[in-house]
């Protein structure tokens, strides 16, 4: 979710050698034209936007805000900040962006910057095709070796992006003055690819003034040696807005020199947010187990992140990653799994009682914002409440509660909770009148497990409707008539 967001770490496929000039002159012959990675993106983002594809791939809900205004900014060669909270898969657009290289380039043979075979910068390949011309060998990289990626810390050192003195190099025997005791920085060695600079703000005021050459003047200098690297880079970063007063700043001449800054947002709908856990949760079961979740259940998940983000009871300026729906997804199966390993049940099916389980995946990705202690519970507590009382209003049918409601005047008393085994919800469908048709709106199958599921949910939406009264001991659950 190697990690999920790694998109661009795919199988390297091969290319016959004997399609492959090995060396200069036959390069040429072959009719390969060198061009800037700029424009060798623009040309690759151009041929899919036409043939109807999307730019970039695993995003979801950015099609008409953040992705549109990339396109732009591809297709007008400009340097890209994306600006905006955590989780808000910023990382992720930039690593895809490395689909739209092409897939083979070449270079001189050695090079450690990614020479260009018909426009050599470094001492090394100069060197190498002044002395063997159309002999000078070749060799193929992949696209996926042409990104380069740097998490601003505030230890990161000029050395560390553009290059310094090599003391091995020196004591081989050469000179001090001789360019070849530099050893690359990654912004070199990432020449004709893009590179990225996650968190930028992070980066020392400093250490941001030493990229202004590459992003205006496009060369490097390293520790004065009169060495001009005119470097062929696309470069991102990656910034959270708050990062400008709380842990430092862009400083003005950087941002400047940023083409296109692009703000991005977490999911403006709950659909959306649907469409995220559906596309990146993994949730694991064990063998022999069918996990099953019904859409109501996804939805809560879904809308608890939703609701948290208009919450003024949490830090919106920490913000609430689409990750906790992510994770809350995961662990409301964990805990469905882990109560029917118990209770010996083969379907995994969750219900409204697994929602108590989600505190602690929800723990460590919201700030609460209250000055009492033993509070952030509670707080919690209303959001999940909020929610099932959300889905259940959109997902059932006032007019069909009326006949359940009424089974409940004669004395009917419910419990669920994690100790009762899916089998004995069973009887309840004979006991509270229509509730067969409302499960049946629910889609929640003939499986005793899927039953169980929908009951819970249409006995706690009753009860957040005001409609039945809950008795709640830990995790067990009781429900009865009002009055």
């Amino acid at each position: 979710m190697p990690s999920r967001e790694y998109l661009f770490r795919k199988r390297r496929p091969k290319l016959a050698v004997m399609t492959r000039p090995a060396t200069l002159g036959e390069l040429r012959a072959s009719g390969w034209e060198s061009r800037p990675v700029k424009e060798e993106i623009r040309a690759n983002a151009v041929k899919r936007l036409a043939d109807g594809e999307p730019l970039v791939e695993g995003v979801v809900g950015y099609d008409d805000t953040v992705l549109p205004q990339l396109a732009n900014a591809l297709l007008a060669g400009h340097d890209v900040i994306f600006l905006g909270e955590r989780g808000q898969a910023k990382t992720r657009m930039i690593r895809s962006l490395v689909n739209l290289l092409d897939e083979w380039m070449p270079i001189v043979a050695g090079s450690e910057i990614n020479d260009d075979p018909y426009h050599p910068i470094s001492t090394h390949a100069r060197v190498l095709v002044a002395e063997r011309g159309d002999e000078a060998p070749i060799e193929w990289v992949h696209r996926e070796r042409r990104y380069g990626e740097k998490l601003a810390t505030p230890d990161t050192s000029i050395a560390d992006l553009i290059g310094e003195v090599d003391p091995i190099k020196v004591a081989e025997g050469r000179y001090l003055s001789d360019e070849l005791t530099i050893h690359y920085g990654l912004v070199p060695r990432t020449n004709r690819g893009i590179f990225s600079i996650n968190e930028l703000p992070d980066l020392a005021e400093r250490i941001q003034v030493g990229l202004l050459n590459v992003l205006e003047e496009r060369d490097v200098q390293i520790r004065g040696y009169k060495v001009r690297l005119p470097l062929d880079v696309l470069l991102f970063a990656s910034a959270n807005p708050e990062d400008y007063t709380n842990r430092g700043r862009i400083i003005t001449p950087l941002k400047d020199r940023f083409g296109s800054q692009i703000r991005t947002h977490y999911p403006l709908e709950t659909e959306i947010e649907v469409d995220i856990i559906e596309q990146e949760a993994r949730p694991l079961a064990a063998d022999g187990l069918s996990v099953s979740v019904p859409g109501f259940m996804t939805e809560i998940v879904a809308e608890v992140s939703q609701l948290a983000r208009r919450s003024p009871h949490i830090n919106q300026r920490s913000g609430v990653s689409a990750r906790l729906s992510i994770t809350n997804y995961e662990t409301l199966v964990a805990n469905a799994t882990r109560r029917a390993l118990v209770h010996g049940e083969r379907e995994v099916v969750p219900r409204v009682s697994d929602l108590d389980a989600l505190a602690a995946s929800t723990g460590g990705k919201v700030e609460i914002e209250t000055l009492d202690d033993g509070r952030d519970n509670q707080v919690l507590e209303r959001i999940v409440k909020a929610a099932v009382l959300e889905v259940f209003r959109a997902r059932v049918r006032p007019e069909k509660l009326g006949p359940v409601v009424a089974s409940f005047a004669e004395g009917t008393i419910v419990h669920t909770g994690e100790d009762v085994r899916s089998a004995e919800y069973g009887a309840l469908m004979t006991q509270l009148d229509g509730i067969g048709s409302v499960l049946s709106d629910l889609a929640v199958g003939e499986s005793p497990a899927g039953i169980a599921s929908g009951i819970e949910f249409v006995l706690e939406g009753l009860h957040l409707t005001k409609r039945l009264n809950k008795d709640a001991v830990g995790t067990r659950a009781s429900y009865r008539a009002r009055g």
